[in-house]
């Protein structure tokens, strides 16, 4: 709910939150879940070290929560938040407290525009993030918007941890709470609410629209003492002409800092407190994916004076990824932003700047002199199959570096984020004696992928998925992470299929944006290679959804911007099936050969020669809606259905999960079945909403598939599975395992009963099985 600005906000919130369970809860059983490795696969916005606990450090993400280092993995912190409030998992800033290692702090949210509606909120926790109570704020938070990777926005006071400050996006100002985070004001006399945007002129999404407001704040820590509020402290804003504000008097009153440069947005700000100086690194923009100028500033506390101390005068980058050696603080580094071409650039300085060194060099052209090892065997698809051409090399040092830190107790390591992983390094002051340092992921336990499709065939591989941005995989092994699919190598895969009586027949589609690399990739050999298809239906501009007969016959596929078409040549030829409307979901019949259904805007459709003509059913009742959200209105049902293996005519479909997070009381929510090819469907009543169904192998004595939901069932959202088609349902998820807004991708395992597999929108493949006793 938004409410009206008050001086303080004290909305207080236990996680989960969860709506009161009726009487006729569903049963549970208890399941154990493990995410099925793929390693990082998205944008790591921030890496925060404790100052004084070792090895205590905190990595944020823009849609897949929060991370702890546990000393030998990544462990997910935000895993209990459900769908009510899935925008909390949009990281907008981490503060983990010097005084009291144990208290951490959580900014919360992730669009600031239409597509989220839920306010952001202030998570606090005094158990290193294993439980959270939440502040929820009357504003939303910034977590996948444009400068995510700057900051910290929110950060506690070094002497005085009862005291902490936010610096918000989008024209909310800066906030403080005195209460170790249970409520907030706002800080009335902070004079700026920072005006840049990215695009101020955008008006498709209104992403672009955002103020990018106070990116960072930063302690002078000599200007307190313990128990006694820091005086002194600094917060950078995103106003080209006044980029920094400094109060002397504990944030009560602020004032522009005298002689600062200008022209650009202060994306860091780092103070060393040792030497007094200040370090800001800038960009012509917050980021993450654009900027093409910068400068890196010291300006001295104590005399006001500032220094341009850029290592490169002329960049084609802007700066960014500020961090210091708090063992030697002369010693700081700083990254480009971003740099697509050839590769992001490290700098190192152990003299405050006054020099630097790169982690490459420019040889004769087109080579380049590598001061660096670099080693992606525990995450190989970080090569992306490319072999390019030099002065590119494959796998990059990395793009969209915001994210740096020297360990704070120990010089020797680095961890720095980037647009797919986390990269680390243990002998970084090699750089300084003139040896290579070494480089490689650290990002074990840190699952952050967009999973849009699973599928489990009843032989070979027990599962392959689609994933947005790096395709998607063969996962013989879910231990260990593999190279994604190649020939072609589609960034996103948005659906597949197996030829159900001949599963090692697949069939894929994504996006692409590479000359001659067409939308469909098709593989006879369970996954393990792929030929694409060599040609594909005019008008497309996206891959659609697409499905293959149960006898691998014929392929139906329902691109994006063409019409629904049907190839009976492996992808050579296609040709436009009648009597079915563009854009809607195709699937195969799981058992009759050549039987095919479509759905779109309440009607199902039904062929029986291959795709090549469809007939609308006499099915009536069902809900209207679309694949993705808001197709039909912000209140309209997601609406998806699959056919269950083995059975002829036999259909589930689903509608849930409405693009404004509530359900509307009009009965358009549920779970429909149809036992006779669509030619009607009944609704289960037993299940209020559904966003996603499943089959997996069937309970011992029982002859009908296992099915799982993801849905709303007995008042409470979450994963369920049915032994007897429905009758009854047993919820397998708890609310320590919610994952936010789960559900894109759902299957069961048709060779293990119990098995099922998740798929998250940022925290990648979730697998589970009944927990032993």
């Amino acid at each position: 709910m938004i409410r009206r600005l008050l001086p303080a906000v004290a909305l207080v919130l236990l996680l989960p939150v969860l709506p009161a369970a009726p009487a006729m809860a569903a049963p549970s059983q208890p399941y154990a879940f493990q995410n099925v490795k793929i390693g990082g696969g998205g944008f790591i916005t921030g890496i925060v070290y404790n100052q004084t606990k070792r090895n205590l450090v905190y990595a944020r993400t823009d849609i897949g929560g929060v991370y702890r280092w546990s000393g030998t993995k990544w462990l997910p912190l935000l895993d209990s938040i459900g769908w009510d409030k899935w925008s909390w998992v949009g990281g907008v800033s981490v503060a983990t407290d010097p005084l009291q290692p144990n208290r951490v702090y959580v900014a919360t949210g992730m669009y600031t525009n239409d597509w989220d509606p839920h306010n952001g909120a202030i998570l606090r926790s005094t158990d290193y993030g294993a439980t959270w109570k939440a502040t929820e704020l009357p504003f939303k938070g910034s977590g996948n918007m444009p400068g995510r990777g700057m900051g910290e926005r929110l950060v506690i006071d070094p002497n005085k941890d009862s005291v902490l400050f936010y610096g918000t996006a989008n024209a909310n100002g800066l906030w403080r709470s005195t209460d170790y985070g249970v409520t907030w004001a706002k800080v009335t006399s902070f004079p700026n609410l920072g005006n840049f945007a990215e695009d101020p002129n955008d008006t498709t999404f209104n992403y672009n629209l955002m103020t990018e407001g106070i990116p960072w704040i930063t302690f002078d820590p000599r200007t307190g003492s313990r128990g006694h509020a820091t005086q002194t402290i600094y917060a950078g804003v995103a106003d080209k002409d006044n980029i920094l504000y400094k109060s002397t008097d504990a944030g009560a009153t602020w004032s522009r800092v005298e002689g600062q440069p200008t022209g650009f947005v202060p994306q860091k700000g780092v103070l060393d407190a040792v030497n007094g100086y200040l370090y800001l690194a800038t960009s012509d923009t917050g980021g993450p994916y654009t900027g093409g100028n910068g400068q890196v500033w010291r300006y001295a506390t104590a005399t006001g004076e500032w220094t341009n101390i850029s290592p490169d005068l002329n960049p084609y980058y802007g700066f960014s990824g500020l961090t210091i050696d708090r063992r030697h603080p002369t010693t700081i580094m700083v990254s480009s932003q971003v740099a697509w071409w050839p590769d992001i650039i490290i700098f190192r300085s152990t003299d405050s700047g006054a020099t630097w060194s790169r982690i490459w060099d420019w040889g004769d052209y087109p080579n380049r002199v590598l001061h660096y090892t670099q080693d992606i065997s525990e995450t190989p698809w970080l090569s992306f199959g490319a072999t390019p051409a030099l002065p590119e090399i494959a796998p990059k040092l990395g793009w969209m570096t915001q994210a740096m830190e020297i360990d704070p107790f120990d010089s020797d390591r680095l961890l720095y984020g980037t647009g797919a992983t986390l990269f680390g390094s243990s002998d970084l002051t090699n750089w300084d004696s003139g040896t290579n340092i070494s480089i490689k992921p650290v990002i074990g336990g840190l699952e952050e992928t967009a999973v849009l499709d699973l599928i489990s065939p009843p032989s070979g591989a027990h599962l392959l998925s689609a994933v947005g941005d790096i395709g998607g995989f063969v996962h013989n092994d879910f231990g260990k992470a593999t190279l994604m699919y190649q020939t072609p190598n589609l960034t996103t895969t948005r659906s597949m299929d197996y030829a159900e009586r001949s599963p090692a027949t697949i069939v894929r589609v994504g996006d692409s944006g590479t000359a001659g690399v067409t939308h469909l990739g098709l593989s006879t050999d369970g996954g393990a290679t792929w030929t694409q298809a060599a040609t594909e239906p005019s008008g497309l501009t996206a891959g659609g959804n697409v499905a293959i007969s149960a006898d691998a016959a014929s392929i139906v596929w329902a691109p994006t911007g063409s019409a629904v078409s049907r190839s009976t040549d492996g992808g050579a030829t296609w040709t436009a099936s009648n009597g079915v409307p563009s854009g809607a979901q195709v699937k195969s019949d799981r058992a009759t050969a050549g039987t095919f259904y479509a759905y779109a805007a309440g009607k199902f459709y039904v062929s029986t020669d291959g795709g090549a003509s469809f007939t609308m059913a006499a099915a009536t009742g069902l809900p209207s809606g679309g694949s993705d959200w808001g197709v039909e209105g912000a209140n309209a049902p997601r609406v998806r259905f699959k056919a269950v293996p083995g059975r002829a005519g036999d259909i589930w479909l689903v509608g849930g999960a409405p693009s404004t997070g509530v359900y509307a009381p009009d009965g358009t929510y549920g779970l429909w079945h149809s036992t006779n090819g669509g030619a009607s469907f009944t609704r289960l009543s037993n299940v209020a909403a559904a966003e996603n169904v499943g089959f997996g192998k069937a309970a011992p004595g029982c002859s009908y598939q296992a099915v799982y939901v993801v849905g709303k069932i007995g008042g409470i959202r979450g994963l369920f599975r049915s032994d007897n088609a429905g009758r009854s349902w047993t919820r397998i998820n708890d609310d320590k395992h919610q994952y936010a807004n789960m559900g894109e991708a759902l299957t069961g395992d048709p060779r293990i009963y119990g098995r099922v597999y998740l798929g998250t929108n940022g925290r990648g493949v979730i697998y589970g099985d009944p927990a032993r006793r």
